[in-house]
């Protein structure tokens, strides 16, 4: 018996989402259907929701515990994003995320565990617990192939084919892309196909674009300089390079701004923290290689910066797709110096912004982060934290931002000016009966 769900609204509201748009709504209809679906839309449209919702509709309650759905993504951020989406519906069923930079075993434990109806993952990872028989996918119905096209791009196809020739039973297959996909592999198996295509007609007129001159080749003054300009708006500055943006960050952090760096070569636990205290506040700024073009769910970004332009269209509208999402308006800038080559996709003619002269000084974060060096696998939980809070460190309720409570670890925010004498409230203090790390994420 498939699971009933008429009425979307307990899990719209668990979700805070007041209303679905048009193409969350088109997607139910044609993941409902018996056709395969492809589905075209722009990065931060709300495609992880559209697809996540209907899929419910395909679990069979007769079949719990038993890996019904597979979700296929390009990034460990990607598929960590779409399991707490599906997690914070809070429906009777499981998910488990699997993805590098973790042990094998200890997912493999997770999975036996957790007897999860939905696995979420990157396509290595997956062929690693395929190939060794760590969970059966007899009956695996559905398959989503999410940001099939970075999948692609980022030369995922051989691993992709692995894992696809392990599933024999499929007859639901959601295909999702950013960009209009010409040609789709025959190892993807679609049969009839419904097609939702909702890049045409995009609305840009949110998005304001503009030219920023860097009098010398060496750009990092003139982002300085305009970065202090936006003070506290949330903003990511794109490079094409890992060193780049080490060297951005570090400059800009001897210069007394506050920012996080965020690429591949990084360490997960590292670009985790990276991605939580721009979301929590903690920081204004994220430098980013096209990592956090795609996949990261960070809403309210208000600018992207170019420090460099990428070489193809495609990568220069998934970066500003970024800010300027669902009604907002947002800030797209180009730092540029006389000596480059405008690629052709630029427009001619792009508004300057004139940085004003004189000495400019950073914006301070309102909120830091505090690590807790205890996490769910130690029982620890939102309501343990908070109530610990509040009571040892005497934090009001406006006084606490984000919570993230992680396997072996947790992040929360509070108030910056309250940091000092939070620290030396809790020092030597109990969570739970047990004496805990806690400290100033770095």
């Amino acid at each position: 018996m498939m699971t009933e769900m008429n009425d979307l609204q307990p899990i719209l509201q668990r979700l805070a989402i007041k209303e679905l748009n048009e193409m969350q709504i088109a997607s139910i209809g044609a993941i409902d259907g018996r056709k395969d679906v492809v589905l075209l839309s722009p990065t931060g449209s709300g495609k992880t929701l559209a697809y996540l919702l209907p899929i419910l509709r395909r679990l069979k309650t007769e079949q719990k515990g038993l890996v019904q759905v597979m979700v296929i993504a390009p990034s460990r951020e990607l598929a960590l994003q779409i399991d707490t989406v599906f997690k914070d519906m809070h429906t009777s069923f499981k998910s488990v995320c699997c993805y590098g930079g973790k042990p094998t075993m200890d997912e493999k434990r997770t999975i036996v565990g957790t007897q999860p109806e939905v696995i979420i993952g990157t396509p290595g990872r997956l062929n690693d617990h395929l190939g060794k028989g760590n969970f059966s996918v007899h009956e695996v119905h559905t398959l989503v192939l999410d940001e099939f096209d970075k999948s692609l791009e980022f030369g995922f196809q051989a691993e992709m084919e692995e894992v696809l020739a392990y599933l024999e039973h499929i007859d639901k297959r959601i295909l999702l892309s950013a960009t209009d996909l010409q040609h789709i592999p025959a190892f993807v198996g679609m049969g009839r196909i419904t097609r939702l295509d909702f890049l045409k007609g995009e609305e840009k007129s949110r998005l304001h674009m503009m030219q920023v001159d860097s009098p010398i080749k060496d750009k990092l003054e003139t982002l300085y300089q305009l970065l202090c300009t936006l003070g506290s708006s949330s903003t990511v500055v794109f490079c094409n390079f890992r060193e780049s943006v080490d060297r951005i960050a570090n400059y800009l952090q001897s210069r007394q701004f506050y920012c996080e760096a965020f690429h591949g070569g990084m360490e997960q636990d590292q670009r985790e923290k990276s991605i939580y205290k721009f979301r929590s506040g903690s920081c204004h700024v994220l430098i980013s290689t096209d990592l956090a073009a795609r996949g990261l769910d960070i809403p309210e970004i208000e600018n992207v910066v170019h420090y460099h332009l990428p070489t193809v269209m495609d990568a220069f509208i998934h970066r500003n797709g970024r800010t300027a999402r669902w009604e907002e308006e947002g800030n797209a800038f180009i730092i540029l110096n006389a000596e480059e080559i405008r690629p052709d996709y630029l427009p001619t003619k792009l508004e300057k912004r004139v940085l004003p002269k004189g000495e400019l000084k950073p914006t301070q974060p309102a909120w830091s982060t505090l690590y807790i060096a205890k996490g769910k696998r130690d029982k620890l939980n939102k309501i343990d934290v908070v109530g610990f809070l509040y009571k040892v460190a005497q934090l009001k309720r406006e006084e606490v931002g984000r919570i993230d409570v992680r396997d072996r670890y947790a992040f929360v925010a509070i108030k910056r000016e309250k940091l000092k004498e939070t620290l030396r409230l809790i020092q030597g203090e109990k969570i739970k009966g047990k004496r805990v790390l806690i400290e100033e994420a770095k």
